[in-house]
């Protein structure tokens, strides 16, 4: 199936399913919201009350909002999340207004884990929910054993234990395996799924806890090996195990050019449609790519507002990856109150990805494929690096100046190129501290089996180091 075809199945399928507007006054008056370009807060307000995008899950009937909230980016006292800060205590009041007004506007579907925010996510997050009627919110968690000392059923399922105790509840309703397909432990993609789930009997402990009910709907999450997705699909068509969700990441980069990017990856397009024919809903990580989409050169961004002059980046890639008709929630991990408006705005309700508009995003995928990019998504996994260097943030200067076209490329005896090259070194060295830089990588290769994107991650640093050492010596 192309992505023409693609678009119009969705389109048509989106059409004949009906997105549940939740308090629409009619027709007329959403669309007359959509339209209107008016900052009047209470303006905004109405809209988004009268009309977030929900999905229904098939096999519980769940009305899950389009936009869901990933709580794994939260703020902090001293400001930033606790990957800049990771000293810093959670800022719990911050949480719990923006919680709030998740909930009243529409946003139901909360994802969190034993890994997020130096493991206090899910504490943060049951203390905010807990003020709520636990009917009005879902939560999705996860079983984060990645480390080998945590692969026995003793210890995985007292993290399983923790989560309900953190989260203040009695059952999860979304409750994935963390990461399926990363290797670990010394093992390949298969061997350390294995380690994690199967020769412990974890994974059947887990059903068992389902048909109690403390388990609504049981998933996986996946990163890596393919072998490791193909085989658990494979499983669902056996009637071995019956996944009701899978969480993929799914942007228009990673549509078609995930493996591109990274062989270690697998393109978006294959798991969705894998997903979509098997009827297993899909929830959707990275639809910005770790940031990366929500910032464009120049050259994009102009494409962009050709189309819509009013629309952000990030509106373009939050409609993306709402549009298709099996995706029943949509994350992303929000920091700031600005963040959950403007995406509580775009979902309120979607306006579906067209044929034209997916023709320009897949052209400026194309665009930005050939721009090489590092494919991080800034998830801070391969951290703490034990020579003390900052990997996401040598990744994420990096990114954020290559597209934003501030890399100092031409002739070293232009004034121009002196000029953008010392801005850049003095930028790098305000970024990162130079005894974290990539110049300090040895090679260790501690980092590679923590990487959800299968970076080779010392290649890279490699690779950006030879740019800033000629750029030293380019005088």
């Amino acid at each position: 199936m192309n992505r023409r075809e693609f678009i119009k199945h969705s389109a048509a399928a989106l059409a004949g399913t009906s997105l549940l507007l939740s308090a629409c006054k009619n027709d007329q008056m959403v669309n007359d919201q959509i339209n209107d370009q008016m900052v009047n807060d209470q303006m905004v307000n109405d809209k988004m009350v009268n009309g977030m995008t929900y999905r229904t899950n098939p096999n519980t009937g769940d009305k899950v909002s389009l936009l869901g909230f990933g709580m794994m980016r939260l703020p902090v006292q001293a400001g930033g999340t606790a990957r800049e800060n990771p000293d810093s205590p959670i800022d719990q009041e911050a949480v719990n207004k923006m919680v709030d007004y998740a909930l009243a506007h529409g946003v139901n579907y909360f994802d969190t884990s034993p890994a997020y925010c130096q493991g206090l996510s899910e504490q943060s997050t049951g203390i905010a929910l807990a003020r709520h009627p636990r009917n009005s919110y879902f939560i999705a968690t996860k079983l984060s054993n990645f480390s080998p000392d945590t692969w026995s059923a003793r210890e995985s399922k007292a993290m399983f234990e923790r989560s309900l105790q953190y989260l203040q509840t009695d059952y999860v309703d979304y409750l994935l395996l963390h990461g399926i397909g990363m290797s670990g432990g010394g093992r390949d993609g298969m061997g350390a799924f294995y380690g994690r789930y199967m020769e412990n009997g974890v994974l059947d402990w887990l059903v068992e806890q389902k048909t109690k009910g403390r388990i609504r709907n049981l998933g996986f999450s996946y990163h890596g090996d393919v072998k490791v997705f193909d085989t658990l699909l494979q499983w669902h068509d056996e009637g071995k195990y019956h996944w009701d969700f899978v969480q993929i990441e799914l942007n228009y980069l990673d549509w078609h050019y995930a493996k591109q990017l990274n062989p270690r990856n697998t393109n978006a397009e294959y798991l969705y449609q894998e997903l979509e024919k098997r009827g297993i809903p899909a929830v959707i990580m990275e639809p910005l790519l770790g940031g990366r989409l929500a910032k464009q050169p120049a050259h994009i961004l102009r494409e962009m507002k050709r189309m819509d002059i009013n629309a952000t980046p990030a509106e373009w890639a939050f409609r993306y990856a709402g549009t298709p008709a099996h995706i029943l929630s949509v994350l992303s991990g929000m920091t700031y109150m600005e963040h959950l408006q403007e995406n509580c705005n775009t979902y309120s309700p979607l306006r579906p990805i067209t044929p034209e508009e997916d023709a320009m995003l897949m052209r400026l995928a194309d665009a930005l494929c050939a721009m090489n990019a590092v494919p991080c998504t800034g998830c801070n996994y391969c951290m703490p690096c034990p020579y003390g260097l900052n990997i996401p943030a040598v990744f994420g200067y990096y990114n954020t100046c290559l597209a934003e076209g501030l890399l100092p490329l031409g002739k070293e005896m232009d004034s121009a190129f002196r000029k953008a090259r010392k801005k850049w070194l003095i930028g790098y060295d305000r970024k990162v501290e130079r005894m974290r830089q990539a110049d300090h990588c040895i090679g260790c290769n501690h980092c590679l089996p923590h990487c959800p994107q299968r970076i080779d991650i010392p290649q890279q640093m490699q690779r950006i180091d030879r740019f800033v050492e000629q750029l030293k010596q380019s005088i």
